[in-house]
This record gives C-alpha cells, sequence and structure tokens, in this order.
C-alpha cells in the first residue's frame, strides 16, 4: 500500500501538537511546523511544543458533573497526547487538572520528536501554505503571525476578530508568609493529584479588602494602541482590576471568593481570599488564581505585596496581557473544519475561535482525524452532538 503524502500542521501548541499525533496515529506522515525560538510571540518565553501560556491549569477533571472534565474523559478516550502528558505531570490542585507546565511542553515536546512518521520543521510559514501542500492544518492559535493572519484575511474577505487574554503572576513559594496564608483546597476537596490542601489561601477582612480593590483601581495600568482600543476581553479570562471596575463586590463572588475555605486562626471564612496554585512538581512556583492583570509591572509588585502573607512575595513572573486573534468560524468554515474558500486548508485550535487549552487541543484532535481520514480516503464521521466533542464542533 502506497503511504498518503505527508499532511502539513502549523503551528505546534496544543492543537497543533495534539493534531500531529492524531494523524501519525492514524498511519499519515506529517510535517510539523512552528516558528518558535527562530521567531517568538509576545507571550512565549521559549520554544517547546505546546507551551502553556496563561495558567497551568485544565480546570475541572471531574467528568461526572462538569462539562470540561467531561471533554477530558472523552479525550483521554480518543487517545489524546496532551490528556497523556497533562496525567503525568499533574500537580495538587483539588478538584482541578493542573500541570507542572515545563515538564508537561517537555514530555509532548519529547514524544513529538521521537515520532517516527513526524518531521519537524523550525521556520515560519509566512503567508499561505505554498499550493503544493494539498493538506494542511492551521493551529497557530491566538498569536498567529501578520504575515499568515494578512493572507488568510485576504483569501476570505472577512476581516479577523480578537479579544485580550491575560496572564497571571508566579510567586517563589519561600516568599510566601505561612503563618498568615494557609493549605486547604476549597471545601477539604480531592482532585486528580490533590489531598484537600492544595492550595495556599491568603485571607484578607473587610478593611484589607476594599483597600486592595482601591488600589486597583487606581494602579498604572497598561495603555491601549489605537488599533486595539476596541478589542473586547474574554469574560472568563478578565483582568483582575477589570473585575473591579465592575462593582466592589465582584472579586469576591470571582476568584477571592471565600467559600469553602476556614481560616485556622479564626475556624471561620474570611471576608476574602486570594488563592494560589502550584505551578511546578517541585512546589518552589505558585500562581495567583484568577490573577491576570494589565497593571504595570511596579504596581503589580506594590500592590499584590498589600495581601496578607505575600508582603514580601518575590515573583517569578508578573502578570500581562496579549491580544488573541480567531476566525469568523461559522461563516468561514465548514463542519470537518475546512476553510470554505480552499478546502485543502483546516484549522484547529483557538484560532477557530474557542477558548481554553483543553477545547483548543480537543479541535486540534478532531482536526487531525478528519484530515487523516481525508488522507485514507476514509469517510468523515464526525462526533455526536450528545458528547462533549460533538457540542464543541458544533459550536464552531
Amino acid at each position: 500500500m502506497t503511504r498518503p503524502a505527508p499532511i502539513h500542521v502549523v503551528g505546534a501548541g496544543l492543537a497543533g501538537s495534539e493534531a500531529a499525533h492524531q494523524i501519525a496515529s492514524a498511519g499519515v506522515p506529517v510535517v510539523l511546523h512552528e516558528m518558535r525560538p527562530e521567531r517568538m510571540t509576545d507571550a512565549h518565553k521559549s520554544g517547546g511544543f505546546a507551551e502553556l501560556v496563561c495558567s497551568n491549569s485544565f480546570r475541572s477533571d471531574d467528568w461526572q458533573n462538569n462539562a470540561v472534565g467531561l471533554l477530558h474523559e472523552e479525550m483521554r478516550r480518543s487517545g489524546s497526547l496532551i490528556m497523556a502528558a497533562a496525567d503525568v505531570h499533574k500537580l495538587p490542585a483539588g478538584g482541578a487538572l493542573a500541570v507542572d507546565r515545563d515538564a508537561f511542553s517537555v514530555e509532548v515536546t519529547r514524544r513529538i520528536e521521537t515520532n517516527p512518521l513526524i518531521t519537524i520543521e523550525r521556520s515560519e510559514v509566512a503567508g499561505l501554505p505554498p499550493d503544493d501542500w494539498n493538506s494542511v492544518v492551521i493551529a497557530t492559535g491566538p498569536l498567529t503571525s501578520p504575515a499568515l493572519s494578512a493572507a488568510v484575511g485576504a483569501l476570505t474577505g472577512e476581516g479577523e476578530l480578537a479579544f485580550f487574554d491575560a496572564i497571571a503572576p508566579v510567586i517563589h513559594r519561600e516568599s510566601v508568609d505561612t503563618s498568615i496564608a494557609w493549605f486547604q483546597s476549597r471545601y477539604d476537596k480531592t482532585g486528580p493529584a490533590g489531598t484537600g490542601a492544595d492550595y495556599l489561601n491568603c485571607p484578607m477582612n473587610k478593611e484589607e479588602y476594599n483597600a486592595f480593590v482601591d488600589a486597583l483601581l487606581a494602579g498604572d495600568k497598561t495603555v491601549f494602541k489605537d488599533w486595539e482600543a476596541n478589542t473586547p476581553y474574554f469574560d472568563g479570562c478578565l483582568p483582575v482590576e477589570v473585575m473591579a471596575e465592575r462593582g466592589r463586590e465582584t472579586l469576591r463572588y470571582g476568584p477571592m471568593k471565600p467559600v469553602g475555605l476556614d481560616d485556622p486562626r479564626t475556624g471561620r471564612w474570611p471576608y476574602a481570599v486570594v488563592q494560589l496554585r502550584q505551578d511546578n512538581a517541585l512546589g518552589t512556583l505558585w500562581n495567583m488564581v484568577g490573577f491576570q492583570t494589565k497593571l504595570k509591572h511596579a504596581e503589580q509588585v506594590r500592590i499584590f505585596r498589600m495581601i496578607p502573607g505575600l508582603e514580601a512575595a518575590e515573583f517569578a513572573r508578573l502578570g500581562g496581557l496579549h491580544r488573541n486573534t480567531y476566525l469568523n468560524s461559522p461563516k468561514l468554515l465548514d463542519a470537518a473544519l475546512r476553510l470554505k474558500a480552499q478546502p485543502r486548508l483546516r484549522f484547529a485550535g483557538q484560532i477557530t475561535g474557542v477558548e481554553g487549552y483543553v477545547e483548543s487541543a480537543a479541535i486540534g484532535l478532531l482536526a487531525g482525524r478528519f484530515a487523516a481520514a481525508d488522507a485514507l480516503s476514509h469517510s468523515i464521521v464526525a462526533p455526536p452532538v450528545t458528547t462533549a466533542l460533538g457540542a464543541l464542533l458544533a459550536h464552531i
């Protein structure tokens, strides 16, 4: 039997890595193109595949009671590379699936690099892929290079859509005052790698909380460029100061909610809580849960050190903001994720309009399977809409 021509996958993030793995698992050769580290983005820090930028959490792993958890389970049963790597490098995080982000990326990179059916090309695809690439999966994510983004826009005649996403700070564990902060998961819940005491909790009384909100509102923030001025935020990942602007109590009913957390000094729930989640396997780095921010760096240090327990906090990474680009997928893509204007091109991951690590990888999984089926002259069978994978595809 003649082996089919290789499928080109552009981008080795979560979706691209998953797509390449699924294609190779079907016995079809893959050329995986990744421009990093030759050309970096505004948010990445390495050339590793599936680098996690914003958070180290894949959210709830409860497949019986949570939609994201159900998506986890469906992907595991579908042979997902991303879920396999996450399960190897999971960290304590209550009911959530969190990972050591660096070890996770190394794991995905190793598995891709050692797959005999995958060839890696470290260079930018600047513009539309060459005409002789008969099958292409574009999984360049929300930080797609300007040249490729402009080429797709010219091909479709459709302007790109965009929103702002943000990154939370990461703190050195040894700089947290554990005479104030304590270890506990909300309602003592255990999870994939949890014990019921997986988060570091920094309590606030009413006066401390109000002073903190005032500081967030008054803090010096990043100023948008003219072309960014009308770009909206993604509501699932709002900067902490934007949440504060929406109402003084918003944070107490969001990332700073105190329910299910008992301050051992009082035996009661505090007025508000800032939670830190383990960020690496050694437990030396912890990230601020839900604390994405557009505050300038000096302001982050000053304001976040107002939090009880973080007065001497040392930051391994400060928060930031980046603009995410995506397609008007319901108009531009067909049911198999192909570009209607040029069906040899498929799209996968965040560029299709999904948001979240797991959702992006899930669409990479589907795009890879669809592309492999085409290459093998098999019929494309989409998952039923009654599944999490099928519902996500139908949404796109």
